[in-house]
């Protein structure tokens, strides 16, 4: 068992791919960044990453210092780096690789050296496999972060949130809120407007964040975040998260 961070950290995760997960933590780290906090950004595990000149390089790592407005080397936000586009560990499967923990926890301390806070963003949801039997929640354990669970706002979100809140509980795992978002246009409809309230009876105290509404001119390929930063600022129960987990 490694030693926990010892600086500020919240570990963003999420209930599935593709709901946001990145850019909402990218804005978060934009957010923190504006209130005069030294913000460090990492990606742990990354895959599919493009060759760049030689060497494999993570748009989400890419994105995430940008809005930090950190300068800390590649190999530093993301330790761990692959091709396809799969859970790690079968990724690194198809690569031939052998995976382990140690790079990520030599990046994760020098990165608590260099900031005073920290948001490091998983890989898929929460029991996504790392390498050999290591979760995403493994790492969170490790780190001694509380959790920011992203969820899409809309039908089908009610399983998949409490079943992740109940996953990341059975690990010990403080979960400071969990944040409704619809990455893409939403419809607006009757499940958008009423999950909010059944989340938050059926999940014992979780603070429940949004719904978040799309923001247009996001792009996580071009490092673009638009007017999230100032969107998600203004989210009730955004100044709350960021007050309990980064004092300020």
């Amino acid at each position: 068992m490694t030693e926990p961070l010892p600086v500020p950290t919240l570990f963003v995760t999420a209930t599935d791919t593709e709901v946001g997960k990145t850019a909402l933590a990218a804005g978060l780290a934009a957010l923190l960044a504006r209130r005069g906090r030294n913000v460090g950004v990492m990606k742990p595990f990354a895959s599919g990453c493009q060759d760049v000149e030689g060497r494999l390089v993570s748009a989400d790592g890419l994105c995430l210092a940008r809005a930090a407005g950190t300068d800390d080397p590649h190999h530093l936000i993301c330790p761990v780096r692959l091709r396809h586009p799969l859970a790690p560990v079968a990724a690194a499967e198809l690569e031939g690789r052998t995976l382990d923990l140690a790079p990520v926890h030599h990046a994760a301390q020098e990165l608590a050296r260099r900031h005073d806070s920290l948001i490091v963003e998983g890989i898929g949801g929460i029991m996504v496999p790392l390498c050999g039997d290591r979760l995403v929640a493994d790492l969170a354990v490790e780190f001694g972060a509380p959790l920011l669970i992203v969820a899409r706002a809309g039908l089908g979100t009610i399983n998949h949130s409490l079943l992740t809140v109940a996953y990341a509980r059975s690990r010990g795992l403080d979960v400071a809120a969990l944040l409704l978002n619809s990455p893409a246009a939403s419809a607006g409809g009757p499940a958008e407007q009423t999950n909010p309230a059944v989340i938050t009876r059926y999940a014992d105290g979780v603070p429940v964040l949004g719904p978040m509404d799309h923001v247009g001119g996001v792009s996580v390929e071009r490092a673009e975040l638009g007017d999230l930063p100032d969107r998600l600022a203004a989210l009730d129960g955004v100044d709350r998260l960021i007050a309990d987990v980064f004092s300020i």
